[in-house]
């Protein structure tokens, strides 16, 4: 299970990805809009600005912007710089290696082995889901909903 914070952080970049190229979002607006505390919105786009994602502007035309494309910040970056590690055990890891301590052997562990395939399919899921996939599922479904509702009318 992925944390609050970085459910909150994937929502934040989905909803700058939204705005109009090059224009700033105000924090407060960005909080009302993906429905997240503007306390913790403020922490979660500090992480995003040090990792190189956003961008923060001061003035009357001021807030945060996308300098990352969307298309190149896959739901694994974004998972890792908030959760750090995703495997379950750390013998899996690929950022924070650990031996696991009772375990004897890492090739004939039968915990390790199944768990390998559910950590190599989580991880290449998240790493071909980018933010621009994810807007454009979400916009495909929001001109479905309003197809259906459209065809329901008539």
């Amino acid at each position: 299970m992925i944390s609050k914070q970085a459910k909150y952080a994937l929502r934040a970049l989905i909803g700058l990805a939204r705005a109009e190229p090059g224009r700033a979002v105000l924090t407060a607006d960005l909080a009302a809009q993906q429905r997240i505390p503007k306390k913790f919105l403020e922490q979660i786009l500090l992480l995003l600005k040090r990792s190189g994602m956003v961008q923060s502007r001061r003035g009357a035309l001021g807030g945060y912007v996308l300098i990352k494309p969307p298309e190149d910040i896959s739901f694994l970056d974004v998972l890792r710089l908030v959760d750090g590690p995703i495997a379950p055990l750390p013998c899996l890891s690929i950022t924070a290696y650990r031996r696991c301590l009772d375990c004897p052997d890492e090739e004939s562990c039968e915990m390790r082995q199944a768990f390998q395939k559910v950590t190599e399919a989580t991880r290449r899921v998240l790493e071909e889901t980018t933010i621009a996939d994810a807007l454009a599922a979400s916009d495909a479904d929001k001109g479905d909903r309003l197809r259906h509702i459209a065809v329901g009318q008539r």
